[in-house]
């Protein structure tokens, strides 16, 4: 990763940090980063400032490449669980978020261009089987006509660069008593669509996930692998229920999905006793998620951070990993030739308390805080967040006296 070539004048050089190598897992310490024009020109040790370049000192921090956050809701405004992602971007590392089916095929025009042709971030989509995508909370998939293979797969074909799979939640409310249509269909478009990966949201039964298993490919994703629900992966002994090895057997892809109703410290504690990690650590922050046990995709590596697994393994899981599934390798990785997207990181040190969907506590003694996000070689300036909309507001209070967690998305 440590390269430089001959053009040695920056517009910025982020100095004496230690960069994070997200392809071989490595910290390299007191390492400086040259921007140019929005791209990455040299990564080593005192390279040249002039008086007209832009300096940032990194001293005490870790720089990584902007984080690629693989199950968010950004759909603002449109939809019941999008959030906007600029405001939260400047304040997270998050410098690309893709976009988990918020946008069906009746949807997705406004969505880019409300959405992700006015962002600074990078925006990418996985395309809802339900051509309403998640306008309301639940139930996108009761009426069968909503679920349009033939719209679906034509709105993929027109966007390939911005739609990097299809987004199916085949849970008991999304479901809605109509059994495994829409996991059907979502795998008729994919095909259809020319091969593209499906990511399944599991939570509650029915369906169970030995009914979904036929339905799935090598290179599709399972998000919400950590659930402690009823479709969860490890049993109450903290042992791999046989759905697991079938899972891998057909090299699906385990995704973290956090949510306000995904994740379970004993789920995700019994995975890590058996040496098995996530292949990616997202955060599936929206409206209800921001505000009640995920905060931020920061928070969600914390967690991991402060179950033992190294630094450089959790940034990898949210930059370079994620990046390779959608077909952007230029992103998640800092090097030379690549846009410069760039997050810097202090790793704080004190009590903190972190808590799961089910409100299991964990205390902890670090976390990671965001010091700086940088798009394009341009840093973004922290700005007030919308306010929650009334029915998050309304939502949040019902979440709160809930026993057990409520599915997200």
């Amino acid at each position: 990763m440590l390269a430089t070539d001959s053009i040695q004048e920056f517009d910025t050089v982020i100095q004496h940090g230690t960069v994070i190598d997200t392809l071989q897992e490595l910290e390299v310490e007191n390492t400086d980063v040259g921007i140019k024009n929005g791209i990455i020109t040299a990564i080593g040790r005192s390279l040249p400032v002039q008086p007209n370049t832009k300096v940032i000192d990194a001293t005490g921090q870790y720089v990584c490449p902007g984080l690629v956050d693989l199950h968010t809701h950004v759909y603002w405004g449109s939809t019941y669980w999008g959030i906007e992602a600029d405001p939260l971007a400047a304040v997270t590392g998050v410098t690309t978020w893709v976009d988990a089916g918020s946008a069906g095929a009746y949807t997705f025009p406004g969505f880019k261009r409300h959405i992700i042709e006015r962002s600074k971030v990078k925006i990418f989509s996985l395309l809802h089987v339900s051509a309403i995508g998640l306008t309301g909370r639940t139930y996108e998939l009761t009426h069968d006509e909503m679920v349009d293979v033939e719209m679906g797969v034509a709105t993929i074909q027109q966007h390939r660069s911005l739609i990097k799979g299809i987004k199916v939640r085949m849970d008991r409310d999304a479901t809605n008593n109509t059994g495994l249509r829409g996991i059907q269909r979502a795998r008729q478009m994919a095909d259809e669509a020319g091969g593209i990966p499906l990511m399944i949201h599991i939570g509650l039964a029915p369906p169970h996930m030995e009914d979904l298993l036929p339905y799935l490919k090598k290179g599709d994703i399972l998000t919400h692998c950590c659930t402690g629900l009823s479709n969860r992966l490890v049993d109450d002994k903290g042992e791999f229920l046989p759905v697991y090895q079938q899972l891998k057997d057909k090299g699906i892809v385990l995704d973290l999905g956090h949510g306000s109703g995904s994740f379970n410290f004993k789920s995700a504690e019994a995975m890590l006793s058996h040496q098995v990690l996530p292949d990616t650590l997202s955060s599936d922050l929206h409206q209800i998620s921001r505000s009640v046990n995920v905060y931020d995709l920061p928070t969600t590596l914390s967690k991991y951070l402060n179950m033992g697994v190294p630094l450089p393994k959790v940034i990898a899981k949210a930059t370079v990993v994620p990046a390779r599934l959608i077909n952007e390798p230029q992103l998640g990785v800092l090097k030379s030739g690549n846009p410069a997207d760039i997050a810097c990181f202090k790793l704080e040190q004190g009590d903190v308390v972190f808590k799961d969907a089910a409100n299991n506590e964990r205390h902890a003694t670090q976390r990671l805080v965001n010091t700086m996000t940088m798009v394009d070689g341009t840093v973004l300036k922290p700005t007030k967040e919308s306010d929650a909309h009334p029915w998050v507001l309304r939502d949040l209070a019902t979440v709160a006296a809930l026993d057990e967690p409520e599915e997200c998305c």
